[in-house]
C-alpha cells in the first residue's frame, strides 16, 4: 500500500508542477527554439519540465522518507540521491538557459558522482575497491549523459524513464531494506505524470535539467538493485534495462568517430532520427523504442531469475541482435 502511495503522490505532484512550470516558462519566454536541423520540433516549445519532474520527486521524498525513522543505510542512500540529483537539476537548468560546454558539464557530473559514491552508491561486485570506484564514476557519468542524449523526440525520454524505473522496482521489490524501491517509484510516477504533457505533440520539454536529473537517478537505481540471487552474471542486467540510452550513445559515438567527427558535437546519428529519415512518424518511432525498452527490461528480469547457462545464451543472442540492428541502421543515409 505504501508503494502505491509513493507512485501516486509523485504522479499527482508531477502533473501539478508541470502545469505550473509550463505557465512560468510561457510567462517569462523560456522556450526551446529549434535553431538547427538536429531539433525535431518545428516551433518554440516551453522548457522547465525538468523542474516539474524534480519538484515532484523531491517533494515525495521529503514528505514520505527523508525525515522518517527508516532503515539507516537506506536513508543515507536517499540523501545521497537527493543531493547528487539536485546538483544535476541545477546544472541542467543552467545549461538550458545559458548553454554550458561539455567540459563544464562533465566537471559537475563528476562532483555529483562523487556525492553518490560518498553515500555508498557504487559498484559493489568489483575488487579491489579503487577499481570499483573508477568503474562507478564511468558508469554514473556515462548513464547520466546517455539518458541526456536520447531526449531528442517527444515523449521518448520520459517514457523510457518510466519503463526502466518500474523495472528496477520489480527486480528489487522482494528486498524491502533498499533505497531502490522508493526512489524507483518516485521517479517513475514523476516521469509518467510529465509524459501526459510531453508525448507527441509535446506541450513542454524537460530540457537538460530533466534528462540529466533522471539520468543520474537511473544510474543510482542500477547500482542499488539486487541481481545475483540466481546467477552471478545477472549483475550485467542493468545494461539491458538501460539498453536504449546505452546503445544509442555507443552507436552514435562509433558513427561520429568513423566519420572523423567529435563525439561531443550533435549530429543526426541517433537511432530515433535515423528512423525518422526512414519515414516513420514520431508516434511510431517512440512506440517502437518503448517496445525495445520493455522487451529488454523483461529479458533482464528473466535473466535475474534464471540459471547461469540460460543467462549466457540470452546475453549472446542480445549481442548478436544489437550488432545486426546496428548494421541495418547504418544503411540509412543521413545528412552531415
Amino acid at each position: 500500500m505504501f508503494y502505491i502511495l509513493v507512485f501516486s503522490l509523485a504522479f499527482i505532484f508531477s502533473i501539478i508542477f508541470t502545469k505550473f512550470f509550463k505557465h512560468i516558462a510561457i510567462k517569462y519566454n523560456i522556450y526551446d527554439i529549434p535553431k538547427n536541423n538536429i531539433k525535431n520540433h518545428k516551433s518554440p516549445t516551453p522548457y522547465l519540465g525538468g523542474l516539474a519532474i524534480g519538484s515532484a520527486f523531491f517533494l515525495t521524498l521529503i514528505i514520505l522518507r527523508l525525515f522518517s525513522h527508516f532503515e539507516t543505510g537506506t536513508l543515507k542512500n536517499l540523501w545521497g540521491i537527493f543531493l547528487a540529483s539536485f546538483l544535476m537539476l541545477i546544472i541542467g537548468l543552467i545549461d538550458d538557459l545559458k548553454d554550458l560546454n561539455f567540459k563544464q558539464k562533465f566537471f559537475w557530473q563528476f562532483i555529483s558522482a562523487t556525492i553518490l559514491i560518498l553515500f555508498d552508491i557504487k559498484i559493489k561486485f568489483i575488487s579491489p575497491n579503487f577499481m570499483a570506484i573508477i568503474f562507478s564514476y564511468l558508469w554514473i557519468i556515462g548513464i547520466t549523459n546517455a539518458f541526456n542524449l536520447i531526449d531528442i523526440m517527444d515523449g521518448l525520454s520520459s517514457g523510457v524513464a518510466f519503463i526502466t524505473s518500474i523495472t528496477f522496482f520489480l527486480i528489487n521489490s522482494p528486498f524491502e531494506a533498499s533505497y531502490v524501491n522508493f526512489a524507483a517509484l518516485a521517479i517513475g510516477g514523476a516521469a509518467l505524470g510529465f509524459l501526459k504533457f510531453n508525448f507527441f505533440p509535446a506541450k513542454i520539454f524537460m530540457g537538460d535539467a530533466g534528462s540529466l536529473f533522471i539520468g543520474i537517478i537511473l544510474a543510482s537505481l542500477s547500482l542499488g538493485a539486487n541481481y545475483s540471487g540466481n546467477n552471478d552474471i545477472a549483475v550485467f542486467s542493468p545494461i539491458l534495462i538501460l539498453i536504449l540510452p546505452i546503445y544509442d550513445t555507443l552507436y552514435i559515438s562509433y558513427k561520429r568517430m568513423q566519420r572523423g567527427r567529435s563525439i561531443f558535437l550533435g549530429s543526426k546519428d541517433h537511432i530515433a532520427i535515423r528512423l525518422k529519415i526512414k519515414g516513420f512518424s514520431t508516434k511510431k518511432i517512440v512506440s517502437i523504442l518503448y517496445s525495445v525498452s520493455i522487451v529488454a527490461s523483461f529479458l533482464a528480469f528473466f535473466i535475474v531469475k534464471s540459471k547461469t547457462n540460460i543467462a549466457i545464451i540470452l546475453y549472446l543472442i542480445i549481442i548478436i541482435l544489437c550488432l545486426y540492428f546496428g548494421k541495418v541502421l547504418g544503411k540509412i543515409k543521413i545528412d552531415d
